[in-house]
């Protein structure tokens, strides 16, 4: 069968390749992919996989094996862009034509890539136990997140869904490899907004003001002592201000500042220690000083963590595919948050990247880079290991 899935993978990768072309160049933001769902159904009407459609955007593909059995096994890609610009000479030819959306974080290869899959699928059909469902879902990239809402719907729990695979494009990984590990895989990222709130005034007078400036910058430097100070060192954890907003000119000291920011962890434990002191940090500084604060905790998406059989059963598929050294069995998780967590409260099920960063191709910049770009060779592993899941796992 391995033989088999790798040589309908070379047949086609190009299509994958194009695909991913054509998506990049019309990307669209999380709950607003209306024409992408559009081409999704389209490419599946072509394929002849009936879908179903759960969501307003997005849709389920769903392939009735030949081989009559309960089993179900459902595979995953987000359809959704990033709110941002994009550039880079890498992708001129298929840069994006939507004004402030790009795919900057690879899921138009995820799409890509679960289509190219789906047409291997459906070329052995004779040989499929049970179902499998094409989850191209979405969402990912804003709150609630798509697989809330798709979980919460209860399509897939009637489905009767055993286990559930999803990956990654890796800009830290080279092409030819991916890698997962078992547990703890990503990160929980909740997010925080601060109102500090002092009493403005003029520059020169600055002894009359409350300036929530000068509170604001207290504030930034004290929350990194949270990972360094009041959380256990063996434990990940993550705080970083990413976003700040205050004043109008330089010689007016501001009534308020507003601050956005992220917290990442892996355990509950954690998450609800690091939330505390977000705010206590906070109380203590502006009341100090005289002034106040408004503080609002956003709780994000689950972490990551994946079942031990489908973590091996994702290492030994690679294993078998391209070698045991282009399995990489990860030693410590990575601190991005994903959505596919709202699926493991539910399922069994393991969350994997594949590697896409080379030089040869400008593609080892990060997610979210306005240059992250994929390389092609993502889709020669991607698509035979997609595929090969639906019939390795056990």
């Amino acid at each position: 069968m391995h033989s088999q899935i790798k040589k309908l993978s070379e047949k086609y990768v190009q299509y994958a390749i194009e695909t991913r072309r054509y998506l990049h160049q019309y990307p669209e933001v999380s709950y607003k992919e209306f024409e992408t769902t559009k081409f999704i159904k389209s490419e599946l009407e072509k394929i002849g996989i009936p879908f179903e459609s759960p969501l307003k955007t997005g849709c389920v593909g769903i392939i009735e094996g030949e081989k009559k059995s309960d089993r179900v096994i459902a595979l995953r890609a987000d359809i959704d862009a990033l709110a941002m610009e994009e550039n880079g000479e890498a992708k001129e030819d298929f840069i994006s034509q939507n004004p402030g959306a790009a795919h900057c974080c690879g899921h138009d290869a995820h799409t890509s890539n679960l289509l190219a899959a789906a047409k291997i699928l459906k070329e052995l059909q004779a040989e499929i136990e049970g179902k499998v469902l094409l989850v191209f879902q979405p969402g990912e990239e804003k709150l609630p997140g798509g697989g809330k809402l798709l979980s919460e719907t209860g399509f897939l729990q009637d489905q009767g869904v055993q286990a559930i695979y999803g990956l990654h494009t890796s800009p830290m990984h080279n092409p030819g490899t991916i890698a997962t590990k078992v547990g703890p895989l990503m990160a929980a990222p909740d997010e925080f907004e601060v109102e500090i709130i002092g009493k403005g005034g003029h520059a020169a007078r600055a002894h009359e003001a409350i300036d929530p400036v000068v509170l604001s910058a207290q504030y930034i430097n004290a929350v990194q002592t949270i990972a360094s100070r009041s959380v256990d060192p063996t434990e990940p954890v993550v705080v970083t201000v990413g976003r700040v907003e205050g004043g109008t000119a330089h010689n007016i000291i501001p009534e308020k500042v507003k601050l956005w920011g992220t917290a990442r962890t892996l355990t509950p434990e954690t998450a609800e220690l690091v939330h505390n002191r977000l705010e206590a940090l906070v109380k203590g500084i502006t009341e100090s000083a005289g002034g106040s604060y408004k503080f609002q905790l956003n709780k994000g998406y689950p972490p990551v963590i994946n079942t031990e059989n489908e973590a091996r059963t994702v290492l030994s598929t690679m294993s078998n595919l391209f070698g045991e050294e282009s399995a990489i069995e990860l030693k410590r998780p990575v601190m991005a948050g994903e959505d596919f967590s709202f699926y493991q409260q539910h399922f069994p099920g393991a969350f994997f990247f594949v590697g896409s960063g080379s030089e040869e191709s400008d593609s080892k910049y990060p997610w979210h880079h306005p240059k992250y770009n994929v390389d092609d060779r993502f889709f020669e592993v991607a698509t035979p290991l997609m595929a090969s899941l639906v019939f390795e796992h056990k």
